[in-house]
């Protein structure tokens, strides 16, 4: 005969689970409200924050800037960047509001600064966009590649043009392309600048880099 002694009632089983469970509850129950209750209030501050600061704060920052992009629109790049004395231009909407009007502000300041000639300035605000877009993240890498150009560092700007080639899968990469192999060939890397130019012609064929192509790679194989 199979001894039951051992055998538990499991009405008692689920009681003691019971039990134990209420105690749990009894001896962390403030601990467990004071851990809702700060949830609760970190929540609502968030919310707060979100709703009463911030996006009045990115509302105020984008309008601000609409004065300076007219004026970029019409290549007054100056004033664009530096306001007209009424309107702030983008240095200041930075200055005041860092990315609040979104990355393009460091885009367009980039810009500026390299139209103007302020290379160094150009290549620091352009590095500090970090847009979604890939083809106007690929256009902000290679302007920093135009800055680096602008300031005799042709091995950097080489490295952001085929940065900026790589990034964006598209007609526009071999600009950039292009443009890398005329820094390697300033760097007397004709190697390199060939390679840039075969790569426009094997994948880009129908941009209009790709139609003048011929003539650099000739020129580089005439040189050998």
């Amino acid at each position: 005969m199979a001894n039951t002694n051992n055998i538990q009632d499991p009405e008692i089983n689920v009681g003691e689970a019971l039990s134990k469970t209420e105690k749990f509850f009894e001896t962390y129950k403030k601990h467990m409200l004071y851990g809702i209750a700060a949830i609760v209030i970190v929540a609502a501050a968030i919310f707060a924050y979100y709703h009463f600061i911030h996006l009045p704060k990115q509302q105020e920052a984008i309008g601000q800037t609409f004065a300076a992009e007219q004026y970029f629109r019409g290549n007054e790049f100056e004033k664009a960047l530096n306001g007209d004395g009424n309107a702030l231009g983008f240095k200041q909407v930075i200055e005041e509001y860092g990315n609040n009007a979104g990355e393009a502000v460091y885009f367009y300041a980039g810009v500026c600064e390299l139209q103007l000639g302020n290379y160094k300035e150009a290549a620091e605000y352009l590095k500090k966009y970090k847009g979604s877009d890939a083809i106007m993240s690929a256009r902000a890498i290679a302007c920093t590649g135009d800055a680096y150009a602008g300031l005799n560092d042709y091995k950097a700007a080489a490295a952001e043009y085929v940065k900026a080639a790589k990034y964006a899968d598209n007609l526009f990469a071999a600009a950039y392309l292009l443009k890398a192999g005329i820094m390697y060939e300033e760097l007397g890397e004709s190697a390199k600048a060939l390679e840039m130019y075969e790569e426009i012609k094997s994948k880009y064929p129908q941009s209009a880099e790709g139609y003048d192509i011929n003539k650099y790679i000739s020129r580089i194989q005439n040189t050998k």
